[in-house]
């Protein structure tokens, strides 16, 4: 029997700008501050990346006391750190930097990708880490297209890939710090497909590109309902594909801690915001040119 859980919200993913950039900001959003663990999610793209139009190029910019995550779903990206990582993200890969005490990291797309030119499109996550971690060391991890575990449905019409978590016992290779699930979701024009939910566990799903129903209950369509969240109670959430998308879904247990955020940093306190701004002008948090 169905334990489904119950839609919170529905909401739309309307354009915001960031500097020079033009992107999709679901989460925050009026009336929904953050879906606890997770305090931001920018849909970027897709952009029509050349020599002559390339937006996305984030240059040297430090973080502290989170998770920046980047799932790469069109494109590709450089990613430089001040640990010394350069890697090139291409889409479908996963960066997922634990910025702790602090990172210095740059991203963009790549210099061959702006030569050949194509589209760029991938979602940034900001995940909270508990006051008990915001110092711990910086650390990166790299998760290849193919080397991401996948769960399908029945008629292999949808394909769930499992990043980080545990889905009907496949789990993700990433080294979480908190208890999240995060999954990407490939569907075709037909088939449904049961997603497990802990039942401690906040979640959404945003949609990408496409049109799913989900829990008979609410439809997903780019441009209108393109992120639901969900009530606590239940541990399941049906999926119906309408036509061809891709799919984001997350959950995690939440960490119930008062949240302090400047720019890049996410703390606890004001005080220590100061204390990142300090630490950074200082080069605690390492050097990135």
């Amino acid at each position: 029997m169905k334990n489904l859980k119950t839609i919170q919200h529905k909401v739309g993913s309307p354009l915001v700008s960031m500097g020079p950039v033009r992107l999709r900001q679901p989460l925050p959003t009026e009336g929904i501050e953050m879906v606890d663990p997770f305090l931001l999610l920018h849909h970027y793209g897709p952009y029509a990346i050349s020599v002559f139009n390339n937006p996305f190029d984030l240059g040297p910019h430090p973080h502290r006391g989170f998770e920046p995550i980047t799932l790469l779903f069109k494109g590709e990206q450089l990613h430089r750190d001040s640990l010394g990582n350069e890697m090139l993200v291409k889409a479908g890969d996963v960066q997922w930097t634990t910025a702790g005490r602090g990172i210095i990291h740059a991203e963009g797309p790549s210099k061959e990708f702006v030569k050949r030119g194509g589209e760029l499109e991938g979602i940034q996550l900001w995940l909270n880490l508990p006051a008990e971690k915001k110092m711990m060391p910086a650390n990166y991890q790299h998760l290849k297209s193919e080397e991401i575990p996948v769960v399908e449905n029945e008629g292999k019409t949808i394909q769930l890939k499992v990043v980080a978590g545990n889905q009907k016992g496949v789990f993700g290779h990433i080294k979480t710090q908190t208890e999240v699930n995060v999954f990407t979701v490939k569907t075709q024009d037909s088939g449904k497909m049961l997603v497990d939910i802990p039942l401690n566990h906040e979640s959404l799903i945003y949609l990408l590109e496409g049109e799913v129903m989900v829990n008979n209950d609410a439809t997903l369509k780019k441009g209108a309902t393109q992120m639901l969240t969900f009530h606590q109670y239940g541990t399941v959430i049906e999926l119906e594909a309408k036509k061809e998308s891709t799919l984001l879904i997350l959950s995690g247990e939440p960490i119930k801690e008062k949240v302090a955020s400047w720019g890049p940093y996410v703390m606890n306190t004001q005080t220590e915001i100061m204390e990142a701004l300090r630490d950074y002008q200082k080069g605690k948090m390492g050097y990135l040119y």
